[in-house]
């Protein structure tokens, strides 16, 4: 028992110095790298930014006039197998005149009846005045017709003088004539205010009736309702602006993408830019389109001055719906089938002692100012790096096109070094996982 105590100790304290050897006496511990392979494909330079997704021509259905709401119109579209009516609400097809809404009526239909009795009463009262027209009129020629008529003769006090001359009367005084000539103006004029108040009264039986047809909310456009703002019996209140009732999209065939562009970014956008996006909708399909507008009303958040860019995009299939967000991609320039390769394998620099020998004293690459600037790549060759100069060109930030002879479409290239705890997971497949970033060192 004695002896088998003794060889243990001796097996673990050999155990432990060949551990302590392997972490501390060894001069060049093995180093491990993360790699990245040689891709060929598609590069697009472009601009990023947010946006949404709107229809292209808005209509914004509003009510004229005070009331409850009373009831929605028909659904033009209504199935002839559907026995129970379908009143307008969001998603309904409507077409040019469709009722949309009726607003209660009664105030306006009393306005109207009202402005009737008003005009029956002024015809009325046109009536009388055209009739005492008429008989002033007479009175005035009959008074024209007694001022042309005098007769000569004496009176009895001239009689009684010797020699007195003749005196020549009238028919009609002179107080007479000129009082059935100011009664005839009169009413002339007289027929003039009642005829003026026939208008007046047409007139505000017109605004009644057309305050009357106001209540009957009928849609402007053909489109598709895509938001009802009002419920049955809610009360609208039309001021200085009229209150919002149905929002109508005219043809949602053609949507707008309005996207928010960095003042930085928006000096390279053009009209007619192809652009590319993605909604979290549909997050596996890419949505075409182009820059119709850039528009130069600029906004300011934050100290942060962007301007709207509309992009516009053919919607046939009707996938998309309004107000969805857009993670748009403006493309300005495009590299097509290139090698390229992550922006991380052209940053990382080994140290010295994982090098190559004959690579070690090699000094770092510049631009020689040649067409395309040049970078170092490197691969594993055996326990060392083996550098690569490539040629750089397109880049969208993420990746950058490369060329060069030794390049393969699949080469795997250093992009860094694994460290401790990615090193242990590798080893020990059965360990727990790993949470959080890796790191490059």
């Amino acid at each position: 028992m004695k002896t088998f105590l003794i060889l243990t100790a001796i097996v673990a304290t050999a155990a432990g110095g060949a551990l302590a050897w392997q972490q501390y006496g060894a001069s060049t511990p093995q180093v491990h790298y993360r790699t990245t392979p040689v891709e060929r494909g598609d590069l697009i330079v472009g601009v990023s930014a947010t946006g949404t997704l709107q229809p292209e021509e808005v209509v914004d259905v509003g009510a004229q006039v005070v009331g409850r709401v009373k009831e929605f119109g028909l659904d033009p579209n209504t199935p002839e197998s559907t026995s129970r009516e379908k009143r307008i609400d969001y998603g309904s097809m409507v077409e040019e005149g469709t009722v949309l809404a009726r607003i209660d009526d009664m105030v306006y239909v009393a306005q109207r009846n009202q402005a009737k009795a008003a005009l029956a009463r002024a015809n009325a009262d046109l009536i009388q005045l055209q009739a005492r027209r008429e008989q002033a009129d007479a009175e005035w020629k009959r008074a024209q017709r007694l001022r042309e008529l005098s007769v000569d003769s004496i009176s009895p006090t001239a009689k009684a003088r010797s020699g007195g001359p003749a005196i020549k009367i009238r028919g009609i005084s002179d107080s007479d004539y000129v009082l059935a000539k100011s009664n005839f103006e009169v009413a002339v004029a007289n027929v003039a205010v009642g005829e003026a108040a026939v208008a007046q009264a047409q007139s505000s039986l017109d605004l009644a009736e057309t305050n009357l047809g106001f209540t009957i909310i009928k849609s402007p456009v053909k489109g598709t309702i895509i938001d009802r703002r009002v419920n049955i019996g809610q009360t609208v209140v039309s001021s200085l602006n009229a209150p919002s009732l149905f929002l109508i999209a005219k043809d949602l065939t053609r949507m707008q993408v309005w996207a928010s562009v960095n003042e930085a970014d928006i000096g390279v956008l053009k009209v007619g830019l192809p652009v590319s996006f993605t909604v979290d909708a549909f997050p596996d399909e890419v949505f075409r389109g182009a820059v119709e507008q850039v528009r130069l009303n600029a906004s300011m958040t934050q100290n942060v001055v962007t301007y709207t860019v509309v992009v516009a995009v053919d919607n046939s299939n009707m996938r998309l719906l309004p107000y969805l967000t857009a993670n748009v991609q403006f493309e300005v320039s495009k590299a097509a089938d290139v090698l390229n390769i992550s922006n991380a394998a052209l940053r990382y620099q080994p140290s010295k002692n994982t090098m190559a020998p004959q690579n070690a004293s090699r000094p770092q690459e510049e631009d020689n100012g040649a067409t395309k600037p040049t970078g170092t790549v490197w691969v594993q060759q055996g326990e060392t790096l083996k550098p690569i100069e490539v040629q750089l060109g397109t880049t969208d930030g993420a990746r950058t096109e490369i060329s060069a002879p030794e390049l393969a479409e699949g080469m795997q290239i250093v992009e860094g070094e694994l460290s401790v705890d990615e090193i242990a997971d590798v080893k020990n497949p059965f360990g727990p996982p790993q949470f959080g970033r890796t790191r490059a060192r």
